[in-house]
C-alpha cells in the first residue's frame, strides 16, 4: 500500500470517528426548531459532508433517542400518501442539546487554542 493510500485511509477513519462522535448533536440540532420525518432528516444530514449517514445508522439512533425520551415520534397521515413518522425534540431533548452544545463549544475552543498556540502557553479559561 502506498503512503498516499495509507494517509487517505487514515483520514477516512478519522472522518468516520468524528461523524460518530458528533452524530447525536447533529440530529438534535436539526430537530431543535422543527419537526422532520425520517427521510427528510436523512436528506438534510446527507446535504452536509460531515454529517452524511445512511438509513441503517439514522433509524436505530432515532429509536434509541426515543427510548431515552430525547425525541418524540408521531405517525402522521398526509392525504393518500403512506403515513410518515415525524420526529421532534422533547423537553429532555432540548436540555440534552444544550449540554452537547456546551461540550462542543468547549472542545472547539480547546482545539482552536492548541492550533493557534502549540507552544508551552498556559491554557486559558473559555470566556476570558
Amino acid at each position: 500500500m502506498t503512503i498516499e493510500k495509507k494517509e487517505e485511509k487514515t483520514q477516512e477513519k478519522w472522518e468516520v470517528q468524528l461523524r460518530k462522535g458528533t452524530l447525536e448533536l447533529v440530529i438534535l440540532a436539526a430537530l431543535q426548531h422543527r419537526t422532520l420525518y425520517g427521510l427528510e432528516l436523512l436528506k438534510l444530514l446527507q446535504s452536509f459532508k460531515s454529517a452524511a449517514i445512511t438509513e441503517g445508522t439514522l433509524y436505530p439512533l432515532l429509536d434509541r433517542l426515543k427510548r431515552e425520551g430525547i425525541v418524540d415520534a408521531q405517525w402522521v397521515q398526509e392525504g393518500d400518501v403512506r403515513p410518515r413518522k415525524y420526529y421532534s425534540l422533547t423537553t429532555t431533548g432540548h436540555h440534552k442539546l444544550a449540554d452537547l452544545i456546551t461540550l462542543w463549544r468547549q472542545s472547539v475552543f480547546d482545539i482552536e487554542f492548541l492550533l493557534a498556540h502549540p507552544g508551552p502557553d498556559v491554557l486559558p479559561v473559555q470566556g476570558e
